[in-house]
């Protein structure tokens, strides 16, 4: 393991030149302290987690020592934005650092948030607050554990530096890190601002340092449009099979990886409901819980427009047709081994639209109930669960049609099937209410529920000794937090 000051930094997008990123320096804030770090995200750059404890990591996260190596800038792009094209946004209040290159031949791009205001600001102050911080912090580290592809976070640092919202707070910096954060809305700027140059080098950069493989086939962009496409299509079947909201899916926060990035007002279902509205800001519902499928593919066909100049109408038609299929396989195949199941059946799909619609009738914890579904042999456990529904009698029927449906499976035993199904089921999720009661002590200094919340995510699928309030159900005003964009 590593220590701060023997990072290699190998800059690639930064050779990209200003036409793609302006060169800024982080605006410190004031008396740095540690909230939380990731010892998991940190070994990403090889850096020992120790590193953390001294105050010089503080330092340099939070703007006021940087690496001579490092190359700070602040990436252009522009994007749709709840349907409508905003020509020009950019980085508005973050930084990539530089990209670290590890040991195992990985690069990782340090993108520090909240550091302070860039040429893309938009009269805004470039700062990111306390509560949104941790939010991402936890969001992305949670999702990670859960096998959902998403950007990581190393660390989060508080400050003094007072910063006005709704109401006065604190600033604070957080770490991200992944592959690249090139997004959608990177060749949405170069298409729709007639720079075809600049548009064919983000191209071939983005082939040659992230889809090598494609570079092979007789039509790379094409090869790489698709495969973009497919990762879209399963990360959208994890957020749907997991009941993960992102709030915010305009085409600027949507990542070139198909990974998840960009965390504002995300949730996780507590309740069912498939037309959940996790985002305060949305009051038209365009990015709710159950359009989050269409939004994706509507999503990839503005990336389409941007790489006509590359790839024919009908090969990118053709392509984006491939969108829903894979997510319903995806998704399909999800949801049967939430279920226990191990084999396929045509009647598997009107099985698991049965089940959604009691649960949406009766407002059952989504989580929870396929973990539960899952402690006991099936019959025990549906009639453990059936108090839960309004419609008993629904439930019940649908419970002889799950019976029979694991009667048919010839792949162990009841035990082994309740092994299977903890092992895909998470006990712990990243509640809105758990988040908030970690961001209210930490903006009282306190940040041990923050650390402790972040451990007890990062295993979400084994019991851990004296967690069980992490697992239970959220109260009433848990379920009712209104979160909206600002940060």
């Amino acid at each position: 393991m590593k220590a701060l000051d023997e990072l290699t930094f190998d800059n690639r997008f930064a050779r990209l030149g200003d036409a793609f990123s302006t060169s800024v320096l982080p605006e410190p804030i004031a008396d740095p302290r540690l909230v939380v770090a990731s010892a998991a995200a940190l070994a990403l750059l090889d850096l020992d987690p120790a590193q953390a404890e001294q105050q010089v990591f503080a330092e340099i996260f939070s703007g006021h020592k940087l690496w001579a190596d490092a190359d700070p800038r602040a990436m252009v792009y522009s994007g749709h934005q709840f349907g409508s094209y905003n020509p020009r946004l950019g980085d508005g209040r973050g930084l990539l650092l530089g990209e670290v290159y590890n040991d195992a031949g990985e690069h990782w791009d340090l993108h520090l948030k909240g550091a302070g205001q860039t040429p893309y600001s938009r009269m805004g102050d470039g700062r990111a607050v306390l509560r949104s911080s941790i939010r991402e912090f936890l969001a992305s580290e949670a999702l990670h554990a859960l096998g959902i592809p998403s950007s990581r976070a190393a660390c989060v640092i508080g400050s003094s530096t007072p910063v006005w919202r709704e109401k006065q707070e604190r600033a604070a910096m957080v770490l991200r890190l992944a592959p690249s954060h090139i997004r959608f809305g990177s060749f949405e700027y170069f298409y729709y601002t007639k720079q075809p140059e600049q548009l064919k080098e983000l191209g071939e950069h983005v082939l040659a340092m992230h889809f090598p493989q494609c570079l092979e086939q007789a039509e790379p962009y094409l090869a790489m449009f698709r495969e973009i496409v497919e990762r879209n299509a399963e990360l959208i079947a994890k957020w749907q099979a997991y009941g993960f909201c992102h709030g915010v899916m305009n085409t600027d926060n949507m990542s070139i990886l198909g990974i998840t990035f960009d965390f504002g007002p995300f949730a996780f279902l507590d309740d069912f409901d498939q037309n959940f509205i996790c985002n305060h800001s949305d009051h038209e519902g365009r990015y709710s819980f159950s359009n989050q499928v269409p939004i994706g593919q509507w999503n990839l066909s503005a990336l389409a427009q941007a790489l006509t100049p590359f790839i024919s109408v009908e090969a990118l038609r053709e392509t984006l047709g491939l969108f829903l299929p894979l997510y319903q396989a995806h998704y399909l195949d999800l949801m049967r081994r939430r279920l226990g199941l191990t084999s396929a059946e045509e009647a598997d799909e009107q099985l698991i639209a049965k089940l959604l619609k009691l649960m949406q009738n009766s407002g059952v914890d989504y989580s929870l109930f396929f973990r539960r579904l899952g402690n006991d042999p099936a019959a025990q456990a549906l009639a453990s669960l059936r108090d839960d529904f309004v419609d008993i009698k629904g439930f019940d029927a649908w419970g002889e049609e799950y019976a029979a449906r694991i009667s048919r499976e010839d792949n162990g035993t009841e035990q082994q099937r309740q092994t299977r199904m903890h092992a895909v089921n998470p006990l712990y999720i990243l509640r809105n209410y758990l988040a908030q009661k970690a961001i209210d002590a930490a903006e009282d200094g306190n940040y041990e529920e923050v650390r402790r919340l972040h451990q007890v995510l990062c295993n979400p699928f084994t019991e851990q000794p004296g967690m069980a309030n992490y697992a239970e159900r959220p109260p009433e005003w848990g379920k009712h937090l209104e979160i909206s964009c600002s940060s």
